[in-house]
């Protein structure tokens, strides 16, 4: 997958929810502002969660509170400051919807 990197001010402070998540190891909490992915796909394969944290993840990256101003088509994830578009966020809800139900 070819990475895009777009330079870019935008002029409006958005900040992103904060999303606990529940761990698997000793049932210390995850949170997600410590997990910094670059890519939907690397939530989908992320071992370390459940399917629906993972659905939590991406559903808040989907959301306007992470769109780029001007570029509608693009998420700005809160945590790695990485940019993707919206399109490979929802393949990626896609995928993992599609991972559960088999």
């Amino acid at each position: 997958m070819d990475r895009v990197t777009i330079d870019r001010q935008t002029t409006q402070d958005r900040s992103s929810p904060s999303i606990r998540l529940d761990g698997h190891q000793h049932g210390e909490p995850l949170e997600a502002e410590r997990l910094s992915f670059q890519d939907p796909q690397e939530v989908v394969a992320d071992p370390r969660l459940r399917a629906s944290e993972k659905r939590a993840i991406l559903a808040g990256w989907a959301s306007d509170a992470c769109a780029v101003e001007n570029l509608p088509n693009w998420r700005k994830l809160p945590q790695s400051g990485a940019l993707v578009l919206l399109d490979d966020i929802l393949d990626a809800l896609q995928a993992l919807d599609e991972s559960t139900l088999h």
